[in-house]
């Protein structure tokens, strides 16, 4: 058995609460209305009596020739008119001449709702004397000790006056159709952007194609515009996903491609000394020593690609964030390659001011400074100066938003052409490929940077000074 759908479910629930509550509103109104109907026409009923009444004090007789005449007068067809006293007796009947003969009126209903509260009336109570069933209003007044009661056939007439309005039933009938239409519409698309939705998950959970026209277009409402945003979410995602494969697989064949050379070179090292175990002293020492660089620079591959790694996949497992005095990391950087410096003939021009601090991850801080400084190092070429300046910025002041300090790290080497900078800071991407393998380069250095400037909220760009040579420039948050 075909299990209904969420549109139709709420479609028939919505339904039979609105019928449910529809109908009892009509009934109610239909009750209310003929209610209504019954005491304005016991109104009438109820001024004709004491007008009865009024006009016979008036003449001051209540003979039955009177109380017929006055009763002719008013001309309305069918109006039984009775007087009764308290006791119940008949003093006079319009329609029965023998009225004294009647049986006693005390019990009937709208005569004892007179005695009690002044007026009472009934409807559709058959009367025992003419056999008719009749429409009575009863008046008591107590001056007189009088009853005047008086009474219409209820006849067809008297129903369709006391029946409640067809109009307001057909009005109601139309509302409920074009209530049906509108629900049904509501419903239907919002079944079908269920079923879209459903159909995207039931494809995607079989790794089923989700590029199907069924999945495209949705109804034109705030449903169908969520719908759509999530399948198109789904499918960005999975692009997105694709493009971090492919990278994945460059970067592995990457990586690969740099271990090879290392590893090649320390493994033909130590199988020549293996082999030739009588070669002279020196040449073993000098075979280990390239053995030990090639292994430092294993270390430093494996340790940038760590590097890229954890700013990648755990940007919160880098460690806490502090503040980091930046001249103080420098300055350390600075004893670290004073030899490398010496032996290049290169200069380290520190123009930053005393105290530039930096909200932080120290690690990362320090990777970025290092790693500039170690680029320019093996890239500027000799006789070169490397120059590092620190500002703040000025306009973040102006705006009211947090100061960052800008940052400018240059040198006025040799520079790269100018079609190569776009790509400085992709991963493993030499302008000289066998120069930055032979100074021991990663070819991870500037990524690291970016990643780690990206991470603190910064930005980055690298330009060929005019008078030759490289300039970064970023920005950290104070």
């Amino acid at each position: 058995m075909r299990r209904l759908s969420v549109g139709q479910r709420l479609y028939f629930s919505v339904m039979a609460v609105f019928l449910i509550f529809a109908a009892g509103f009509i009934i109610f109104q239909q009750i209310r209305e003929r209610q209504y109907k019954v005491e304005l026409f016991n109104t009438r009923l109820q001024d004709f009596n004491r007008m009865l009444f009024l006009d016979m004090l008036e003449k001051g007789t209540w003979q039955d020739s009177t109380l017929q005449a006055y009763i002719d007068r008013r001309n309305i067809k069918g109006i039984r008119v009775t007087l009764i006293r308290p006791d119940g007796r008949v003093i006079f009947d319009n329609k029965k001449k023998d009225y004294l003969k009647f049986a006693n009126h005390k019990g009937r209903p709208e005569v004892r709702q007179a005695l009690s509260t002044g007026q009472g009336f009934a409807v559709e109570r058959n009367s025992t004397t003419t056999k008719v069933d009749y429409f009575y209003s009863a008046t008591y007044f107590r001056s007189r000790h009088l009853i005047v009661r008086s009474a219409m056939p209820y006849d067809n007439d008297l129903v369709r006056q006391l029946s409640a309005d067809s109009h307001f039933l057909w009005f109601a009938l139309l509302a409920i159709v074009i209530l049906t239409w509108v629900l049904y519409r509501f419903t239907h698309r919002l079944g079908q952007n269920i079923s879209n939705l459903r159909s995207f998950a039931k494809r995607v959970d079989h790794n089923e194609s989700v590029d199907s026209e069924d999945l495209i277009e949705f109804p034109n409402d705030e449903l169908g515009e969520i719908a759509e945003r999530i399948i198109k979410l789904y499918k960005r995602l999975q692009t997105t996903q694709k493009e971090q494969d492919v990278l994945k697989r460059q970067l592995t064949q990457n990586v690969a491609h740099e271990l090879k050379t290392p590893v090649a070179s320390i493994q033909g090292y130590l199988e020549t000394i293996i082999n030739y175990p009588d070669a002279p002293e020196a040449t073993k020492k000098q075979f280990v020593d390239r053995c030990y660089a090639q292994a430092q620079r294993l270390t430093s591959l494996l340790r940038d690609i760590s590097t890229l790694n954890r700013i990648d996949d755990a940007p919160d497992l880098m460690g806490k964030e502090e503040v980091v005095d930046i001249m103080e990391l420098v300055r350390g950087i600075e004893t670290d390659v004073h030899l490398q410096l010496q032996e290049r003939h290169m200069k380290f021009d520190n123009q930053m001011p005393e105290r530039v601090l930096v909200h932080g991850n120290r690690s990362l801080l320090y990777s970025i400074f290092r790693n500039l400084t170690d680029n320019a190092i093996n890239y500027a070429g000799e006789h070169t100066t490397i120059t590092l300046r620190a500002q703040l910025d000025d306009d973040d002041n102006i705006a009211g938003l947090p100061q960052r300090w800008k940052f400018s790290f240059s040198d006025n080497g040799v520079g790269v052409p100018a079609e190569h900078l776009p790509r400085l800071f992709e991963r493993f991407y030499r302008v000289d490929k066998g120069r930055s393998r032979k100074m021991g380069g990663t070819g991870l250095g500037l990524a690291i940077v970016k990643n780690a400037v990206l991470l603190h909220g910064g930005t980055i760009s690298v330009t060929n000074n005019l008078t030759g040579g490289l300039c970064f420039r970023f920005t950290l948050s104070e």
